[in-house]
């Protein structure tokens, strides 16, 4: 392995550690803010979309028959439909835009 490669991932390391650990000790009780707490509670939400959502335009052979299966599992997941409904449906939804949008 080259220094560099050594060296990189050592400094990887200890920014990992820097950005996880540093919370944890400068928040030592409860958060009172009510706020603040409202804004941490839905980090994970925003989060995990906007890792998602750009993928999933991109994930298949047109746009359009990205956004149609956004589109219905958005929909089906409004309706509070299962994990697996919503998954069946939206693929369902992108198969059938492709079928029409490629031949």
């Amino acid at each position: 392995m080259s220094r560099y490669v050594f060296t990189a991932t050592m400094v990887m390391a200890v920014v990992t550690y820097l950005v996880r650990m540093t919370p944890l000790t400068l928040m030592r009780g409860k958060l009172k803010s009510r706020f603040l707490r409202s804004v941490l509670a839905y980090a994970p939400y925003a989060v995990l979309s906007a890792m998602t959502v750009p993928h999933i335009l991109d994930s298949t052979a047109s746009p359009l028959s990205a956004l149609a299966g956004l589109v219905v599992a958005v929909a089906l997941a409004l309706m509070k439909r299962g994990l697996l409904t919503v998954a069946v449906g939206a693929s369902a939804a992108v198969f059938v835009a492709e079928l029409f949008l490629i031949h």
